[in-house]
C-alpha cells in the first residue's frame, strides 16, 4: 500500500450511485482512519506531513465526497445527507470499523456519524469545527481571505497574521501541492455554494447539544486558538456537552491549527488512537 499521499494513486469505489474517489495508505491491517474534508476541500488539499505521518503506522484513508474533486455526483447542501454518503462510502469499501478524523466540514459530518450506528465508529477526532447551532462567520471570513489577494487563499484564512503562523502556512502551502499527477479537479460553486448552505443551516440549528450527548466515542478535540471562522468557543462548547472529550487548544492558530503544527497534531492523535 501507499505510504505517500503525494503518489498514492487515486481509486473508486461505487456506493448508493455514486463512484466515490478515494486514496489509501499506510498498513493492510488495524482501524482504518478515515479523513472527512473542509469547506470545498479535496484529497488534494489535506497537508502530506499529517497523513505520511498517521499512515505510519494505521491505514489512512482520504476521499473526495460526493461531487467534490474526483468523485461523481451533485453535492448534498445537508450535512445529514453528506453524512450519510460518507457511510455509503465506508460501507461499500467492506470496512467493519473506522476512526473518524473530521476537518472544520468534515466534523460536522462525524458528529452526526458517531452518534448512530449505519458503520461503526471506534474513536474520533474534531479538528476546527463546530457543534450544530454553533458559532460560524464562513461568508464573512471567507470573503475577506480572498480580498487579500495572498498568494494561497488559505494563509489568510487558515493561519493567524503572526511571522510564525504565516511561515507555518507558506510550507503547508508548499507541502499541499507536491502531488503533480492526477490531482483533484476543483468544481467551483457547484461544491461551494451546496456547503456553504449546509453549514450555515447546521450552526443555525439550535438542538440543545443533543447530537453531541449522543456520541459515546472517545473524542479528541483539536482547535486554533484564534480561528475566525469557527471560534474557539465551538469547541469548549463540544468538550463540555460530551461525555469523553478532550480538548487541545494550539497557541498562535486560527482554522488550520492541525496543518500549523503537524508534527504535534500527528502525535497528540496517534497517542489518543493508541490509547
Amino acid at each position: 500500500m501507499s505510504k505517500s499521499l503525494e503518489l498514492a494513486p487515486t481509486l473508486y469505489v461505487e456506493a448508493a450511485g455514486i463512484r466515490f474517489a478515494y486514496r489509501r495508505l499506510g498498513p493492510d491491517s488495524g482501524v482504518p482512519l478515515v479523513l472527512l474534508q473542509h469547506f470545498t476541500g479535496t484529497m488534494d488539499a489535506w497537508d502530506p506531513a499529517v497523513v505520511n505521518a498517521l499512515a505510519q503506522d494505521r491505514p489512512v484513508i482520504a476521499f473526495d465526497n460526493t461531487g467534490v474533486g474526483s468523485s461523481s455526483g451533485e453535492t448534498p447542501d445537508t450535512v445529514e445527507q453528506q453524512a450519510a454518503d460518507a457511510e455509503a462510502f465506508i460501507v461499500a469499501l467492506g470496512l467493519r470499523e473506522v476512526d473518524l478524523l473530521g476537518f472544520s466540514l468534515g466534523g460536522f459530518l462525524v458528529q452526526v456519524m458517531a452518534g448512530r450506528n449505519a458503520v461503526k465508529v471506534r474513536r474520533i477526532i474534531l479538528a476546527g469545527t463546530a457543534p450544530r447551532g454553533g458559532e460560524e462567520h464562513l461568508l464573512q471570513v471567507v470573503d475577506e481571505a480572498f480580498a487579500r489577494n495572498a498568494r494561497d487563499v488559505r494563509l489568510p484564512l487558515f493561519f493567524t497574521p503572526s511571522d510564525a503562523s504565516q511561515a507555518a502556512g507558506a510550507a503547508f502551502v508548499d507541502r499541499a501541492m507536491l502531488r503533480q499527477a492526477d490531482r483533484d479537479p476543483d468544481r467551483g460553486e457547484a461544491v461551494s455554494t451546496p456547503q456553504a448552505q449546509a453549514i450555515i443551516r447546521w450552526c443555525a440549528e439550535a438542538d440543545g447539544h443533543a447530537t453531541l450527548r449522543a456520541i459515546r466515542q472517545p473524542t479528541l478535540i483539536v482547535h486554533g486558538s484564534d480561528d475566525t471562522m469557527f471560534p474557539s468557543i465551538n469547541a469548549y462548547e463540544m468538550f463540555k456537552n460530551m461525555s469523553s472529550a478532550t480538548l487541545i487548544l494550539y497557541p498562535d492558530s486560527a482554522h488550520g491549527a492541525l496543518f500549523q503544527y503537524p508534527e504535534t497534531f500527528v502525535s497528540h492523535v496517534k497517542t489518543f488512537l493508541d490509547a
